[in-house]
């Protein structure tokens, strides 16, 4: 069979879950772009999703967007997703995307301890996590009082009740990249003696809260992603689990409480996670939890993201990897992200043999909104 059959018979394949379905198994990754001034996103938001959606991007995941929190944001720039005029820039990119013939959920996010003193979009609150230390370990911000916990949860599922109300198609919480709800998960930022630390069964119980609490504020049919990762922003070696049993422990309250489908991130989805099997991470997920699995990593491009915000280029390169995993069913869909900033038509071109086409990454676009 021809490589591009192989894609088309591949990734072609409509995936669905409760009332999402979408087209094909490719979505575009969440990306943060910082194009949304004041935290609403405007109508080149709307038609930089469009312009993928109308290429044969399946599914969009938003970037992350802020929920209605005074410490969950880092930066002016990045959407929102609470208030008037936030709410309604995103009801127009999800009907936008809607018309291009694509489905679209946005990402839920809270930055927690990673947050920058004095940056928007409220300079003075001050930066809040498990413990009061930061990825590093370092003294940093305060530690969550119950007050807080509620807060947040409640958050969260105000903002999976919104995206429902707007028209999404699901929502996806953002657990990964030493963010606040893996912050959480992981034992290196999360130092807590009460029930919400200790071991890793513990440190799931706020996350599963979240869960749980999006789970009561939407529909049946409205599914929830759970984006997580054993990396994080500061600390690439880290890990959640060091074993199989160890990831079982983390998934299962995870699972119980909701997730329909779990993003797993990875900076190289051909990597193996743990020793004596070739499963990547979203195929152990997969294995593991008997849900749906997206993967993530350096798909189509020969250098990982974080070389892209150090000023490097990335190459196109093929995806016959990919192709083998996804005939395996290890894992249901695939996750793009740079190579779809580089070309909004990546998906069509794959799909329909025209890899010789595919625009490469270079680091100067992530300065403009394509």
């Amino acid at each position: 069979m021809s490589a591009t059959a192989r894609a088309a018979s591949a990734l072609s394949r409509p995936f669905s879950v409760r009332g999402l379905t979408a087209r094909n198994r490719i979505a575009m990754a969440p990306m943060t772009r910082q194009f949304s001034p004041d935290g609403v996103p405007g109508q080149d938001v709307a038609d930089y999703y469009t312009r993928r959606a109308a290429a044969d991007v399946g599914l969009i995941i938003t970037e992350g967007t802020y929920v209605d929190h005074e410490s969950a944001g880092t930066s002016d720039r990045v959407p929102r997703f609470h208030g008037e005029a936030a709410l309604a820039g995103w009801a127009h990119v999800a009907d936008s995307v809607h018309r291009a013939g694509g489905a679209i959920i946005p990402q839920l996010w809270h930055v927690g301890v990673t947050r920058t003193e004095g940056a928007g979009p409220v300079p003075d609150a001050e930066p809040v996590g498990p413990s009061g230390i930061s990825l590093s370990g370092e003294p940093k911000g305060r530690a969550m009082t119950q007050k807080d916990l509620d807060d947040v949860i409640a958050a969260f599922a105000d903002a999976a009740a919104a995206a429902e109300r707007l028209g999404f198609d699901g929502a996806e919480l953002h657990g990964a990249h030493g963010y606040l709800i893996d912050q959480f998960l992981w034992s290196g930022s999360n130092r807590r003696t009460d029930a919400y630390g200790g071991d890793l069964v513990a440190r799931t119980r706020f996350a599963a809260e979240i869960v749980a609490a999006c789970r009561a504020a939407v529909s049946d049919a409205f599914p929830l992603f759970f984006r997580m990762s054993q990396w994080k922003a500061d600390a690439y070696e880290a890990k959640l689990a060091e074993t199989p049993q160890e990831l079982d422990a983390l998934l299962t309250p995870l699972a119980e409480a909701g997730v329909d489908v779990f993003h797993a991130s990875t900076r190289r989805y051909w990597l193996p996670e743990f020793e004596d099997s070739d499963l990547n991470l979203a195929g152990w997920v997969k294995k593991i939890s008997g849900r749906p699995t997206l993967t993530v990593g350096s798909v189509g491009l020969d250098g990982d993201f974080f070389s892209a915000f150090q000023g490097n280029d990335s190459s196109v390169t093929g995806i016959e990897q990919l192709l083998d995993r996804m005939e395996r069913d290890e894992f249901d869909m695939v996750a793009v992200g740079r190579a779809l900033i580089a070309d909004p038509e990546w998906a069509a071109k794959t799909l329909r043999g025209r890899t010789e086409d595919i625009t490469p990454f270079a680091a100067e676009m992530l300065k403009t909104l394509h």
